[in-house]
């Protein structure tokens, strides 16, 4: 287990927190945030200072675990939402209600082992990180998160997306497009690139993902690239573009249609 600070920029999260007061010990929370670290010290300040209603004055508060990854807040918010109300769900409402003897904690971590294994999230290049390691649980041998979805440890800090001076003086500067190499288009965006530094792939994001789906499919897994024929992640790749996803609404929206309720939720 690592204790590395890992720096993330585009982060979109959902989060489980655990009482560690005596008098409500044991109770958890689950929410949406951009930031964990400040949003756990909002949690801990209470209302005033930002926190949930929920949560307020029955601190202390650790963050457990966060799932991050999500293409947008809007799909991590939909995470959140049918975590928190699984029996309302229709992707859950297959699970076996909370039983009388059940620890919050435990149904908590039972409710989100199935959601990975459901769609539309079993799909998604989400990352499973283990925040407080003295909670850290292994998921049962048949709950196991899908191959693609990496589960670590250590704290994370969220980095806004940089301007760079190239990106901002883009629009009195006239400059070169690279052309996609699916489509043969010019490129106006940052492209997709191959995760081997000998590969010249470059190709918008959306091509590269019609040409990883397979059939039936709303969002890839894996695939070759159509350059260095390795295959890749989808993931992985996109964990590289950094922020790719907003190109891509159109497509990983087919699937995601729960309701969700944003009253104590980071917006």
């Amino acid at each position: 287990m690592s204790d590395n600070v890992h720096t993330i920029e585009q982060f979109y999260g959902v989060y489980l927190l655990y009482c560690l007061n005596a008098k409500y010990k044991g109770r958890t929370y689950i929410g949406y945030t951009v930031d964990p670290n400040r949003r756990i010290k909002q949690h801990n300040k209470g209302k005033k200072a930002g926190g949930a209603r929920k949560t307020s004055n029955r601190g202390p508060w650790t963050m457990v675990l966060i799932v991050h990854g999500f293409p947008n807040d809007i799909a991590a918010l939909r995470f959140e939402w049918a975590w928190q109300h699984p029996t309302r769900s229709r992707r859950l409402n297959h699970l076996p209600k909370k039983k009388s003897r059940e620890a919050g904690y435990d149904y908590a971590l039972r409710v989100l082992a199935e959601m990975f294994r459901v769609g539309p999230w079993h799909r998604l290049p989400l990352t499973i990180r283990w925040l407080n390691q003295e909670f850290a649980r292994n998921f049962p041998s048949d709950k196991l998160p899908p191959f693609h979805m990496p589960v670590c440890y250590g704290h994370v800090v969220s980095k806004k997306l940089a301007i760079s001076s190239e990106d901002s003086s883009r629009s009195t500067e006239v400059t070169h497009c690279p052309t996609c190499v699916i489509c043969l288009r010019e490129i106006d965006e940052k492209p997709l690139v191959c995760l081997s530094p000998n590969c010249d792939l470059k190709s918008h994001v959306v091509c590269l993902a019609t040409t990883f789906l397979e059939e039936g499919e709303y969002l890839p897994i894996e695939g070759r690239c159509p350059r260095c024929k390795e295959l890749y992640l989808w993931g992985d790749l996109i964990r590289k573009y950094r922020g790719c996803y907003g190109n891509l609404n159109i497509i990983i929206s087919k699937d995601i249609t729960d309701d969700i309720s944003t009253s104590d939720s980071e917006l």
